[in-house]
């Protein structure tokens, strides 16, 4: 069995095989997995929120879509990742709470999966798989030697993506 990676909320890691990655509990938030599947390098990003630019203290470029997704591809390429082979799997992004008035603001979950695939569509990254969306909280493991994407929530099936 591979050694897990655990990237924490509003954080990010890279690893190559045997090594994976996953993070606990996304609820509102999205588990970005970028890959080449050339060089098996990963990256994993647990981010909280869409947009770093409307934020004042975003300091942690981890938290935030924008420029999580950067970060990330930085670190893959000191690893030998090639830019252009990139493809990406993303999971969470559920709406956890139920409001009677539909508040923009209170839908971080749908605009958290908006800001990722907007942020990916721009660099060229394919989505290739993803679990988004719905009322319930995810777990992800990516093992970067097999590239599948295994998705756990609480009285429901795996997922292999």
């Amino acid at each position: 069995m591979n050694e897990l990676i655990k990237v924490g909320m509003a954080d990010l890691n890279v690893c190559c095989p045997p090594k994976g990655l996953t993070t606990l509990g996304l609820g509102s938030c999205v588990g970005i997995v970028l890959y080449d599947p050339v060089s098996k390098v990963a990256g994993m990003a647990h981010i909280m929120l869409p947009d770093s630019t409307k934020i004042v203290n975003n300091e942690n470029k981890a938290k935030f879509a924008d420029t999580g997704i950067d970060m990330m591809i930085s670190n893959m390429k000191k690893l030998g990742a090639n830019t252009n082979r990139l493809i990406a799997k993303i999971a969470g992004g559920a709406q956890m709470f139920s409001f009677s008035n539909n508040i923009e603001m209170m839908r971080i979950g749908d605009r958290n999966v908006e800001a990722t695939k907007l942020k990916l569509a721009q660099l060229g990254i394919p989505i290739v798989a993803e679990d988004t969306g719905a009322n319930y909280g995810r777990t992800i493991e990516f093992y970067p030697e097999t590239g599948v994407l295994k998705v756990k929530s609480v009285g429901r099936p795996e997922k292999l993506l």
